[in-house]
């Protein structure tokens, strides 16, 4: 037979039992309604392009439609305004791209703020860079372009889709490390950019990965590095440039949801939870590959962390470089 104090505690711990799951079964449900995935670009670009893949099997998995919405406009930073000021409750997402969280807030002034205005979920796919240059540059490798390049500065232009764009950075940054200066010549868009290297208008640059190595291997284009930390799957015989001379070197794009501040944690981790599950799906995983993608997730304080770190290093290339918003 129990005694009294062994009593107490079986009536105590029956209580806290059963004030948990009454908890648990008074959390709302999420999602209520559709689900609007916010673009920061026009449809067929590399954002709209993930969304649309994934937007299907997260809306299985969450059991509600998803709508994918662009709102293409002011480098981005129209869909993230839309976000940054939606109701916290979830069903307004931004599917982010890095240079709109780590670039824009440093060339514009912003009506909001990406820190104290939007609510980090998850990380979701990263795609490094390639650097390529024109076939009648005298190099072959990066060290030779580099040895070249310092002998003659401001002889070589690079191209790029535009003003503060991952492409011109990318540029920006190597030409800080290795000491060497380059022209920017900056078109609309990174098509116009590969295209301009190809017609010998400009003789560098940092281009997609997929879109290159075409060019390469028919001899257009000769590539001298990849700009992740590890080497591309697609030209792993390439070197990447942190292991050509400069460490730590990692430059690329990648793509996140985020959600509005004080979004409740409950709709963050079912949100959460649900983007990691539709990016491991085999048929998700392969068409992210055919577009150059790799599928990688975070914590939202990974995320977070991400975002603080590399806004902290395109602030000083953007000082450094004197670069101005357009």
């Amino acid at each position: 037979m129990a005694t009294p104090f062994e009593r107490v505690c079986l009536i105590a711990v029956c209580v806290l039992f059963t004030a948990g799951t009454a908890a648990l079964a008074a959390e709302p449900a999420y999602p209520t309604r559709p689900v609007r995935l916010l673009i920061p670009f026009a449809a067929g670009g590399g954002t709209d392009t993930l969304a649309r893949i994934m937007a299907p099997r997260l809306g299985e998995t969450l059991g509600q439609t998803i709508v994918v919405d662009n709102r293409g406009g002011a480098g981005g930073n129209l869909a993230a305004e839309i976000v940054a000021n939606a109701a916290p409750d979830g069903h307004t997402v931004f599917v982010g791209f890095n240079t709109v969280l780590t670039v824009n807030p440093v060339l514009y002034t912003l009506p909001f703020s990406v820190e104290r205005d939007l609510a980090p979920v998850t990380l979701l796919a990263t795609a490094q860079y390639i650097l390529v240059i024109h076939p009648s540059v005298p190099a072959g490798t990066l060290k030779e372009f580099i040895a070249v390049a310092k002998q003659k500065p401001g002889a070589f232009n690079f191209s790029s889709g535009g003003v503060g764009t991952p492409l011109h950075l990318s540029a920006e940054l190597l030409s800080k490390r290795a000491g060497i200066k380059m022209v920017h010549i900056p078109y609309k868009g990174g098509g116009p950019a590969a295209a301009a290297l190809l017609a010998g208008e400009v003789q560098v640059l940092f281009g997609s990965v997929a879109a290159s190595v075409p060019h390469v291997k028919s001899g257009r284009l000769k590539a001298l590095a990849t700009t992740g930390i590890t080497r591309s799957k697609v030209v792993p015989d390439l070197p990447t440039i942190a292991e050509s001379g400069f460490p730590g070197f990692d430059v690329g794009s990648w793509y996140a949801l985020l959600v509005p501040a004080k979004t409740p944690a409950y709709a963050v981790k079912k949100l959460r939870d649900a983007a990691i599950k539709t990016v491991a799906v085999p048929e998700v995983l392969e068409a992210l590959s055919r577009q150059g993608l790799e599928v990688e997730t975070s914590t939202p304080q990974e995320l977070a962390a991400r975002i603080k770190r590399e806004s902290a290093i395109w602030a000083g290339v953007i000082k450094e470089a004197g670069i101005k918003g357009e």
